[in-house]
């Protein structure tokens, strides 16, 4: 229980710290709310920042405000493996929607992200890349039926995909017929707006996709597994060529 209490804390702590980081003002009120603290604890929290070398001014009292100080850079961000990997996604995804707005810059954000990384970093974060396919966009039959769905908690899925465990499903299908899969879940495939799953299907022994929308319940299972090519799966793409991250 201590350990837990711990780590909750240490989360809160991080949290306090990325929303000082995020904007100019905030009353203690706010923080105390969005964080489910007292405003004694939130003070004794934005003290164990200061000691952590966070330039912190806070004004005690009624409304009383909080915020970093104005010589406060962006500094170094510290993201974790998944994080990079969402940001990196979004990237790629933006890229290969060719806006013309506000996508100069990307290019060069990406090679400053990746810098950021140690060597063991950028091998996970480069295995993870080439298990994500970006295609072009879904058709509108797909299109109509998305906008109809609705889109589940994807946690599960995320970490089930990212550490090789196979993943406990209740899925509906097209005509809305229920089933309970255990699958493997290789790759993930962007066809826009939809997400795909590229997996090895326990019931039915063979390589099947899966529609993240269409997911009800989701449970990732202790068991790993061994992860295929992806030419194993290329079948399952009828047209569309897709780009590897």
């Amino acid at each position: 229980m201590k350990r837990a209490n711990t780590n909750s804390h240490l989360a809160r702590l991080d949290l306090l710290a990325s929303m000082l980081k995020s904007d100019d003002f905030l009353t203690a009120k706010d923080l105390s709310k969005a964080l489910e603290v007292s405003q004694r604890t939130l003070f004794r929290d934005l003290n164990i920042l200061r000691e952590r070398g966070l330039p912190i001014d806070a004004d005690k009292g009624r409304g009383g405000g909080v915020r970093l100080h104005r010589s406060w850079g962006l500094g170094k961000i510290n993201l974790t493996d998944s994080e990079t990997i969402d940001l990196l996604i979004s990237i790629a995804i933006c890229e290969k929607m060719n806006s013309p707005l506000f996508m100069k810059s990307l290019n060069s954000i990406r090679y400053k992200l990746l810098a950021l990384l140690s060597p063991e970093q950028k091998e996970k974060i480069r295995s993870l890349r080439n298990r994500v396919l970006i295609g072009s966009s879904a058709s509108p039959q797909v299109h109509s039926s998305y906008e109809k769905s609705e889109f589940p908690d994807c946690g599960e899925v995320n970490a089930a995909f990212v550490y090789q465990n196979l993943l406990s499903i209740s899925y509906s299908d097209e005509k809305r017929n229920e089933s309970k899969r255990i699958i493997e879940p290789h790759y993930l495939y962007f066809n826009y707006p939809v997400w795909y799953i590229f997996s090895w299907d326990h019931l039915r022994d063979d390589y099947r996709t899966f529609r993240i929308d269409r997911i009800q319940q989701s449970q990732v299972l202790e068991e790993q597994f061994i992860l295929k090519s992806y030419e194993e799966f290329s079948h399952l793409i009828a047209t569309d060529t897709p780009t590897i991250l």
